[in-house]
């Protein structure tokens, strides 16, 4: 390490200011601060020091995602080999979905980098950490048979207009990753559903035992009985979008965030409780197939679970009172179930409603601070009365 160290102040003096390599500085820097902690100082003002910086809190999110990452290669060579009516060794699935993941990541990473190094140069700032995780929540959240260049467009729409244009990382005030999510979706409706863009290389002619469709998609047309099991959505062996389909994955990584402390509790917990309890409404009126769905397996299909723990807990998007915390994540529940069963249109609900409700977590806040400042004027009136 020494070697790189010394390899890296060598080279520095050439991004410096003046230097030949100058309009590079900020992608030297983002590659320094990759290996090494930043050797600059505060000298004026009072600040906060801890050892738990924002390059940390990104390493421990992207740690927390490979479980979900690994299990979801692995299950797209999976339901490949599945609908050819093959069953290959356990590391033949996992290589070929590996080979189909790579690109996606590849492109994500090289176009959302590529811009963020741009606007990092343009406004002489450093290239900060934020989409270190943002590149690879983005190609975890869409189907494995996306087009690559339909990936690089809705990265590039979610960095410009989902960050820089509000002033970069920390500034957002939606999720970036859901943005270009969003953006597929509504620009690029045909690739997003259906049953062919869930099974990567899927044939003409599908084996009689086999059913492209998600189990939200047999849901939706009442499809019961072609289901899978609680224990298959649970272990994640169904088609879906590539980091989304295991549950137990994704409470790994949910684990990896409570124990670490990157995530709060309060919100993962509230999603779930809305989302649950507005399922047993609608079980309780029952007027469609969603309705009738388990309320449990709201929970565990589509992006409900991964929302839950990797995108409605984003610090910078959500609210940071913990009153607020609990309205948040209650509500995202609440909306997500609800477009899932009354716009069948929208079966993903999850991203419409982590959305809306990112733009709403400031004003939650505001009436939360609002009310205990007037609670503490009235305790304060109270007291001067005595």
């Amino acid at each position: 390490m020494k070697a790189l160290r010394k390899f890296i102040d060598k080279q520095k003096p050439h991004f410096d200011l003046g230097g030949k390599f100058q309009k590079l500085k900020s992608a030297f820097d983002a590659v320094e601060t990759l290996f090494y902690v930043p050797d600059k100082v505060t000298k004026t003002g009072s600040h906060i020091r801890d050892a738990v910086d924002m390059k940390r809190t990104m390493i421990v999110v992207f740690i927390a995602l490979i479980p979900a990452l690994l299990f979801g290669m692995w299950n797209i060579g999976y339901q490949h080999f599945l609908s050819h009516g093959e069953q290959p060794d356990q590391w033949t699935m996992f290589f070929y979905g590996f080979l189909e993941m790579l690109p996606i990541i590849i492109v994500s990473y090289g176009v959302g980098l590529g811009l963020e190094i741009v606007f990092a140069q343009i406004r002489n700032h450093e290239v900060n950490e934020g989409f270190f995780v943002s590149g690879l929540l983005i190609p975890m959240i869409v189907p494995p048979e996306t087009p690559l260049w339909q990936i690089a467009i809705a990265v590039a729409f979610a960095v410009i207009f989902g960050k820089e244009v509000f002033g970069g990382t920390g500034m957002n005030i939606v999720n970036p990753a859901l943005t270009a999510r969003a953006f597929l979706f509504f620009a690029y409706p045909s690739d997003m559903s259906g049953e062919k863009v869930w099974i990567s290389g899927l044939p003409d002619i599908l084996p009689d035992t086999f059913s492209g469709a998600t189990p939200l998609g047999n849901a939706l047309v009442g499809n019961f009985d072609q289901m899978p099991t609680t224990y298959e959505m649970f272990i994640g062996i169904i088609p879906g979008s590539i980091g989304e389909t295991s549950v137990l994955m994704i409470l790994i990584g949910a684990i990896i965030l409570l124990a670490t402390g990157v995530a709060n509790w309060r919100i993962m917990f509230s999603v779930f409780a809305g989302g649950y309890i507005m399922g047993l409404l609608f079980n309780l009126w029952g007027l469609n197939e969603y309705m009738q769905m388990d309320a449990l397996n709201h929970l565990l299909l589509g992006g409900f679970a991964f929302g839950a723990v990797f995108m409605a807990t984003d610090p910078v998007t959500g609210t940071q009172t913990k009153k607020g915390m609990y309205i948040y994540g209650f509500l995202i529940g609440i909306i997500a179930v609800l477009i899932r069963v009354f716009n069948p249109a929208y079966p993903e609900g999850m991203m419409l409603a982590i959305l809306l409700m990112n733009v709403f977590a400031p004003l939650i806040d505001h009436y939360i601070i609002e009310s205990n400042i007037s609670k503490r004027l009235k305790r304060m009136k109270i007291a001067i009365k005595i």
